[in-house]
Parts: C-alpha cells; structure tokens; sequence
C-alpha cells in the first residue's frame, strides 16, 4: 500500500509544471472560487518551508567550512544577479510602478526548496544547492528588506520591519522547526518523507492558482508586458546563474546546482508579502514567476539530465572497448 501511494505522490511531483498551467487556466477563467484562497498562502508557504526543513541536516552547513568560495559565490549571485535583473527590466520596459515593485520584489527573495529539486534532477552538485538555499533562507531576513527598499524604494512605500517580522514568521521559524525535527527525532521524519513531495505540491499550487485568480481582473490589461518581464526575469537569470558560476571556475555540475538556486526564486513568499503589505496587483508578477519557472526548471533540469545521461553512455561504451582484450595474430 506504501508502495503505491509513493508511486501515485511521484507521478503527481513528477508533472508538477502541467498541474500548475491546469489550475493556472482554471484560476483565470474561474477566479471566483479560488481567490479567496489567498488567506492561505503564508500557511502554504509555512508548510513548503516546513518541508525544506525536514531536509536539512547538520553536514549540509559543513561545506559553508569546507568549500567556502562556493557557497560564498551563491550566496551573492543570488542576491546581486536577480535583484538588479529586475530592476534593469523595469527601467528597460517602463513597467507601471505596481509590476515593478512586484518583479522586484521577485528578484529578491530567496532561493526555495524547488531549486533543490531541480539540481537533483538536472545530476548537479545537490549538496552545493541544499547548502546555498539554506544559507541564503538564513540571510533572507536582512538581505531582502534592505535590497526590496534600496530598488523599491523610491517607488512605494516599504515597512522594512513588517516584511523582515513576515519573513522571520513564514520561512526561518519553520525551516528551524523542521531542521530540529529531523535532529530529534529522525527516524519519525524519514517514515513521512515520501509524502513530503504531496504537501509541496499542493501547496504551490494553491500559493499559484491563488495569486492568478486574485488578479485576473487586471491580468488582461497587463498581461502581455508582464509576461515579457517575467520570462525575461527568469531566463536571464538563469544564462547568468551559470555564465557566473562558470567565470568563477566552477565546473559544470556544480555551475548547474547555483544556476537554478540563482533563477528560482521562492515566488510565494514575494505573494505573501505582497497581499500582506503592499498594492495586490503588486501580485501579479510572482503569481506568474510561480507559472514560468516551473515551466523553465524542469525543462532545463530534463535537458541536463539528458544530455549528462548520453555523456555517461558515451563514456560507458569507451570503456568497454579499451578494456577488450586484443586478438593474438595467428601464426602459420
């Protein structure tokens, strides 16, 4: 029985991005329903966080001694390269002040749990990832009121202590309650892991689905130049993820894990706060963020995948042939 509600919970995680586009369809053309499921979204992102927790464990922290240039460097192109991406983009595009200050707000928050994924699926260096996340969930509280004001600033008004007090409550607080989770009481968390994927997903969905629905009355209107700015946000982010990595001398495996801890932002809590404390069409451009790069991660993780597969068969075959033995000549 075990067995096969796995198999269902990975078939489910596995089509995450068509699940997404579905319940984003849906949610904009029946936004009645779901909108108000936009009270939920920090609960959401609380059990998302939950989640990422349960998997941290104490040696993840020992590459930030061990190999400190890379975690350094994630850590910073995380927080230089999408910010001032963003805040190009607004300049570039002359968005309207709600969108900027949403695609802004975007760019800043931290890397999530599904950065973490992607680097798994892609074959990258998941430790690096699982590493660089951590730390920069850890530094959210400082880092990204003080970037969202410095680039933001200007445009809107911004309570500094209310967004840190609301990061410290949605992402640090349950990050810290699952990594003690695991701690103490680990084999209790290893026989709930399986379901974890399930209880992402939902929750993402609902975070999503949420944000569509509540802006589908200004969507139409805005649709199109936001979009543009998304998928521009995201894709340049991701070409600059790993073009840095690599100018730094990461190798390959390793430039892939700080590509998408650089290009996946945590899109819900950019929505969380945004409901919270700022204009709600300040929404839009994280409940799309949520869309593209669930879209754009995968993709690129399947590519990677792919491609590294094809590279150890290749390898595998080369192998087998050096180590067959040669054929005596015949003597007569």
């Amino acid at each position: 029985m075990l067995a096969k509600s796995e198999k269902a919970i990975n078939f489910i995680a596995k089509y995450m991005s068509i699940w997404i586009v579905i319940g984003a369809l849906l949610s904009y053309l029946n936004p009645t329903h779901i909108a108000p499921l936009t009270k939920y979204v920090s609960y959401c992102i609380m059990a998302v966080m939950l989640a990422m927790g349960l998997t941290v464990r104490a040696k993840d922290f020992k590459l930030v001694v061990l190999r400190p240039f890379d975690v350094l460097c994630g850590v910073i192109f995380r927080y230089a390269i999408m910010p001032f991406v963003a805040f190009t983009l607004t300049k570039l595009l002359h968005l309207p002040v709600e969108i900027a200050v949403g695609l802004i707000l975007v760019g800043c928050m931290p890397s999530g749990v599904a950065s973490n994924v992607m680097t798994y699926l892609a074959k990258g260096d998941v430790a690096l990832s699982v590493t660089v996340s951590t730390v920069n969930t850890v530094l959210a509280p400082l880092l990204t009121p003080f970037i969202f004001i410095w680039l933001a600033g200007t445009m809107i008004h911004v309570d500094a202590s209310a967004i840190i007090l609301q990061i410290v409550e949605i992402v640090v607080v349950p990050v810290a309650i699952g990594a003690c989770l695991r701690a103490l009481a680990s084999d209790a968390v290893d026989k709930v892991t399986p379901f974890v994927p399930l209880v992402s997903v939902l929750a993402i969905m609902i975070v999503t689905c949420s944000g569509i629905a509540a802006t589908a009355s200004k969507l139409a209107t805005v649709a199109l130049i936001a979009f543009v700015a998304v998928i521009l946000h995201n894709s340049i982010g991701l070409t600059l993820g790993y073009w840095a990595s690599r100018g730094v001398g990461m190798p390959h495996y390793k430039a892939k894990a700080i590509t998408f801890e650089v290009g996946m932002e945590n899109g819900g809590l950019a929505m969380s706060i945004a409901i919270a404390y700022l204009n709600p069409l300040t929404v839009l451009p994280a409940a799309i963020f949520n869309v593209i790069h669930n879209l754009t991660g995968p993709a690129l993780a399947a590519y990677w995948r792919t491609k590294a597969e094809k590279e150890e068969l290749a390898a595998s075959e080369r192998l087998d042939i050096a180590t067959i033995p040669a054929v005596p000549p015949v003597h007569r």
